[in-house]
Formats: C-alpha cells, structure tokens, sequence
C-alpha cells in the first residue's frame, strides 16, 4: 500500500511525466483560421462569424485546449483579479491553499490568478514584476526564499496591497503576513512521539533558505531539550517526496535507529514511510513517523499518518480580510498573524512495541 500510495505522490506531482499543452496556433492551424480570428472565436470578441467561431471553439474542445487566464488577464487587465504566487502548486499543500483562497475570493466577486515560481528567485521574480504592472488589485506571495526574495517583495508591497502566506521574508515589520505557530506544531509532535514512549529522534526537515525551514528545524532543538530527548543529527535538504525516500536509506545507514522521525512536512513524510517499508521496517514498529501540514497525503498511505493540521479555510480567510483591508486603507500594513496548529494522529505513531532486535541495519 505504502509503495503504491509512493506511486501516487510521484503521479500527482507530474514526477512521471505529462503531455505537453495544446497552444491557440495548434486550435488555429487545426481549424484552418488564423490565430487572431481563433483567439477571437474562443473570447467571444470582435467580428467572427457564427459558422467560424462554432469551427474554432469544436477543434479547441477536441484537442483538449485551455484558454490561459493569467496570460489574458496579464494582457488585458482586471480590476477584479488577485493574484497569488506559490513555490510549487503540485505541492498538495499549496493546492490546498489555493483552493481556499478562490472560495474566498469568489465571496467578494474576485477571480484569482495562479502564478507557480518553482522556489526559483528569478521565476519569483519574474512572476511578481508581471503582476503588479497590471491592474491587479493586490498579491499574495509565499516567499521562495527568507532573505533573497525580500528586495522584491519589499518593492511590489509599496506599489500595491500584498500579503505574505505560508512563509515570511526577514525584517518584515512593515509586511503584513499571515501563517501558523510552527513551533507549537512542532511541540506537539515532539510531545505526542515522548507518551508514545520514544526517547531518541531525528529532525528530517528543509534547510535555512525558507523562514519556515528555520522555524521548524529551531522548534525541534528547543523541544528536544524541554522534554530531555535524545537527538541524533539531523538530515536536511528541501520539501520533496524524494528527500524524505533518500533520507529513510540514510538513516538505516546509521549505527543506531532513531525511536521517532519528525518530518518537516507531509511531502518528506510520506517519502520516509515509504522509504522504511521498501527496506522492509515496520512503522510503527520499528519507528515512529510525523509530517507537518495535514494534507491528502495523511491519508492516502497505510498506515495513516500523524500530522500536524494547518487550518487552510482559516488561513485564507485571515489573508484575504487582510488583503482587502489594505485595499480600503492603502496605509494599513505590517499587522503578522500566527494562528494554531492541530496534532492530528494517525497509525504512523502508534504506541512504541519493546524491540526485541537490535537496531543496527548494516
């Protein structure tokens, strides 16, 4: 189950490939037509007859073609858009997200705009510049990075109302921004795997270059000491399936296996479960597992797992009242909103069995 759950992750991600986006010339050339009389037929504007605008709208359907509508909202200009850039929407926590946030832009008659940077700088870069030269009425950015986005997220926020989401960029006292206490949820974990009866525990979770990387991995240190853990050294990298896959094998490489593995999300979670049961171990049995988020992927993997629930609806709404009130109060910047996270449990971190082998997998 759990390699098939792996095969999921990995499908839903695009890891395995895709097919490539049928363009408005393949629907022009298809149909016979130019591409302005295609681009026409398919916005329902400007002079097209009936039979050719029925020709061009039959051939989009057939070739599976989706009008761009950030590209024509970009072109054209919207009073009624917002615009929201995320490190990765394939990510299901951002999929989440962004699904929130249009329930609660539609509320207010506001469409959204999905622009995905990759977690690269320039693509951040590129993507925010692109927003804010047109009539957009504001953004929200999930920073890519703590300090090197911060000059530009500095410069669109005096041009227009934005709002950081998710993650925040350094000395951000003028920035509004809206996330979770990541060091409550990552308390939680760490006291919840303690009753389970683990006494030693390993940080697997991303580096310095996102504050909620630097937040979780310096909540971990903290609660590692308050409870009188044993700590083994942490393995660090990024928010991937295939770190969390590459980081069970580095752990079974060690002299000793940890008690409990707290994960810095779902995504490196789900790779660690399905890393172990590859190696054939046992979770719970031979280790307790975390995340961080309560996504799908919680859910989909057997067994279940035990992570800390981010409360998505209210996030977004938080957000976007902040958003509008910046909109009415063009000088009503710089308010930061943390609210609390939720332990969710799950089969991942059931009560730790006595071990009767020895823990060495070399």
């Amino acid at each position: 189950m759990v390699l098939q759950c792996a095969r999921l992750i990995r499908r839903g991600l695009g890891i395995d490939g895709g097919v490539m986006a049928v363009s408005l010339r393949d629907v022009a050339d298809a149909a016979g037509v130019s591409i302005a009389t295609a681009s026409r037929a398919l916005g329902g504007k400007g002079r097209v007859s009936e039979a050719s605008m029925r020709l061009v709208r039959e051939t989009a359907d057939r070739l599976g073609y989706r009008v761009n509508t950030l590209g024509k909202a970009l072109r054209e200009g919207s009073d009624g858009v917002v615009g929201i850039v995320v490190p990765m929407v394939s990510n299901p926590f951002y999929a989440s997200l962004v699904h929130e946030f249009e329930d609660q832009l539609s509320r207010r008659n506001l469409k959204l705009l999905i622009a995905d940077s990759h977690g690269e700088l320039d693509r951040e870069v590129e993507r925010l510049e692109a927003l804010a030269s047109r009539r957009v009425r504001g953004i929200f950015v999930v920073p890519a990075y703590f300090d090197r986005s911060r000059p530009t997220i500095t410069k669109i926020a005096r041009q227009l109302p934005l709002v950081q989401v998710d993650r925040r960029v350094k000395d951000d006292s003028t920035l509004t921004f809206v996330g979770v206490d990541n060091a409550d949820g990552i308390g939680q974990v760490l006291r919840h795997v303690f009753e389970q009866g683990a006494k030693t525990v390993v940080f697997v979770g991303a580096d310095n270059r996102t504050s909620v990387g630097r937040e979780r991995k310096k909540a971990f240190t903290t609660g590692v000491e308050e409870l009188g853990l044993v700590a083994q050294r942490p393995i660090i990298d990024r928010y991937l399936f295939e770190f969390g896959l590459s980081a069970a094998n580095q752990l079974m490489r060690r002299a000793e296996l940890p008690d409990a593995v707290i994960a810095g999300d779902d995504l490196i979670a789900t790779g660690l479960l399905s890393g172990f049961v590859r190696r054939e171990m046992s979770v719970p049995g031979d280790v307790l597992i975390t995340g961080f988020d309560g996504t799908i992927l919680a859910d989909i993997c057997n067994p279940t797992l035990t992570t800390v629930q981010q409360p998505m609806a209210k996030i977004a709404e938080v957000a976007v009242a902040q958003l509008m009130q910046q909109i009415d109060d063009a000088g009503e910047t710089g308010s930061h909103v943390r609210l609390r996270t939720t332990l969710r449990e799950g089969g991942s971190t059931a009560r730790l069995p006595t071990r009767t082998v020895p823990r060495s997998t070399t």
